[in-house]
């Protein structure tokens, strides 16, 4: 898989590299509409705690037929997304998802190891823990940056030389992610069995590929709504562009 080898030949320093988005572009053409009403869950059930899995092995949080569809793809080592995360993520869950008139979906783009490593640990448990897991990894960057340098680069291209099904454990041993999901209720048997499963890394490495081919994403985070690519400048206006389609 080429894309999957060359992410594993990118070295460590990439893992703090600043991410690029769109940020310097202003948003046009919103679209307006009518408000649109809240859309009750199930009875027994709460639209944020409703996650599923696309074909794709993208993650959806809130109701399924939600009128507006929020896409992001986004990068766990990505400085931009992670102040993005910190400004927007409790909002569009507690007031845009949990009103059932917006979807908001979660995708991966991973740019290097570190950031393939951790976007698998981010599967292991059962989807309903995915927004939360990666939310966390987004909030403790910083300290996973910081663990990830005091491997420094000889241990850290001698896990990248290991066999596919040891690589990834090296990593996320050598930079504390196992004891850092560990601590957020993923054992270390659940990580470990994640982590060599290849095919994983090997479908978030092509989905990358294909979202850089298809959806023209060159950096992170970019946004889709309803399947229009939006000129992202920041989560204020991006939050206008929701209010806009009807989501007030």
């Amino acid at each position: 898989m080429k894309r999957f080898a060359s992410l594993i030949a990118l070295p460590l320093m990439l893992s703090v590299a600043a991410c690029s988005g769109e940020a310097d572009k202003a948003a046009e053409g919103a679209p307006s509409g009518e408000p649109i009403a809240a859309i009750p869950a199930p009875a027994g059930k709460n639209w944020t705690e409703t996650v599923t899995k696309t074909d794709k092995g993208y993650y959806v949080m809130g109701n399924p037929d939600a009128p507006i569809k929020l896409v992001e793809y986004a990068s766990l080592t990505c400085s931009h997304c992670a102040e993005f995360a910190e400004q927007a993520f409790a909002t569009i869950r507690d007031k845009y998802v949990a009103s059932g008139r917006v979807s908001y979906e979660f995708r991966n783009f991973v740019r290097e190891p570190l950031d393939l490593t951790a976007s698998m640990l981010t599967r292991c448990g059962p989807n309903e823990s995915f927004f939360a897991l990666s939310e966390q990894v987004l909030a403790n960057q910083a300290d996973i940056f910081t663990k990830a340098q005091a491997m420094g680069q000889q241990r850290f291209e001698a896990a990248l030389a290991l066999p596919d099904n040891q690589r990834f454990v090296a990593l996320a041993e050598g930079t504390g992610l196992i004891d850092f999901f560990a601590q957020r209720g993923i054992s270390r048997d659940q990580a470990l069995q994640c982590l060599t499963n290849v095919e994983t890394a090997q479908a978030l490495a092509e989905n990358t590929q294909t979202a850089t081919k298809e959806d023209d994403i060159q950096g992170t985070p970019t946004f889709y709504i309803n399947g229009r690519k939006v000129e992202f400048t920041g989560w204020p206006a991006l939050e206008t562009e929701i209010q806009a389609m009807g989501a007030r």
